[in-house]
C-alpha cells in the first residue's frame, strides 16, 4: 500500500496507519467506482479484491467491538471474527466480539454468530422477543434503538472503546445520521456494476453531510479514502 495523502510513502503498513487511540467509532465501506456498496450477489466481497482485504483485517484487528445491522446478520453470512497469524499476534488479545444491533431480537439464534462466537447485541427496551442467556446483551431506547446511548453503555459497561461500523447500509446511516462516527473510510474498487446492481451507501441522513479528507490511500488499484466528519477532531 502506498500513501498519497497527507504526505506521499510507498510500502506503508495498514495496521500502523489506521491505528488510532482512545474512544473512536470508524465506518468502513467499500464501493464500486459507480458507488455500488454490493457487488453482483448483493455482497461487498467481490468489490475490492485482495487489496480492501488486506485494510479489512487491519481494521478489524485495532477494534474493540464490530458493529454489523441486523439485517446483515440475517443473510448468514456473518461469522465470529477470525484473525490471521500475524494479525493475532499483533493484537495480543481475542478477536473482537461481533456486534449485533437488532430492535427487534428477531434473529437466529442457533447461526453460527451466536453459536460459536461472543457476540453482543444491542436492541431496545421493547424488544419483542428475548435472547438466549449466553448471549451478552445491550439496552439502551425505548422503542428504537438510542444507538449513542449504546456506544456509551458498551464503553462504560463491556469495555468497547474502539468500534468499528461495518454496515450494512441502514446501520451506517443511523450511525451518520446520530453524528456517532469519528472517521468514514470508504474504499473505491476500479469497478463498474451499473444500474442493475447498484445499491445506496447510505440512505436518508435528513439533510448535508460534510466531510473533510484526512488521508488517501492506494493499493492493487483500490482507492483508500478517510474521511472525518467536519467538526469531529483529528486523531
Amino acid at each position: 500500500m502506498r500513501r498519497l495523502l497527507p504526505e506521499p510513502e510507498e510500502g506503508v503498513d495498514p495496521y500502523y496507519e489506521y491505528g488510532v487511540a482512545g474512544d473512536w467509532l470508524r465506518v468502513h465501506m467499500v464501493v464500486s467506482a459507480d458507488g455500488s456498496a454490493t457487488d453482483e450477489d448483493g455482497w461487498s466481497d467481490g468489490l475490492g479484491g485482495a487489496a480492501d482485504f488486506r485494510v479489512f483485517r487491519a481494521l478489524r484487528a485495532l477494534a474493540d467491538g464490530i458493529m454489523v445491522g441486523a439485517a446483515t446478520v440475517r443473510t448468514g453470512r456473518i461469522k465470529p471474527a477470525r484473525l490471521t497469524k500475524e494479525m493475532a499476534a499483533r493484537r495480543g488479545r481475542p478477536p473482537a466480539p461481533i456486534i449485533v444491533v437488532s430492535r427487534s431480537l428477531d434473529l437466529d439464534w442457533e447461526a453460527a454468530l451466536f453459536a460459536e462466537g461472543e457476540p453482543i447485541v444491542v436492541t431496545s427496551d421493547g424488544a419483542h422477543s428475548p435472547a438466549p442467556s449466553h448471549v451478552r446483551v445491550v439496552s439502551a431506547g425505548d422503542g428504537d434503538v438510542d444507538l449513542r446511548l449504546a456506544v456509551r453503555r458498551l464503553r462504560e459497561e463491556h469495555g468497547v472503546r474502539h468500534l468499528l461500523c461495518e454496515g450494512g447500509p441502514g446501520l451506517t446511516t443511523s450511525v451518520l445520521r446520530e453524528g456517532l462516527a469519528d472517521e468514514l473510510c470508504l474504499n473505491i474498487a476500479p469497478t463498474l456494476l451499473g444500474t442493475p446492481h447498484h445499491t445506496r451507501l447510505v440512505g436518508d441522513l435528513d439533510g448535508r453531510r460534510e466531510l473533510a479528507l484526512d488521508a488517501v490511500y492506494e493499493d492493487e488499484g483500490v482507492l483508500f479514502l478517510r474521511y472525518r466528519p467536519e467538526g469531529r477532531p483529528t486523531a
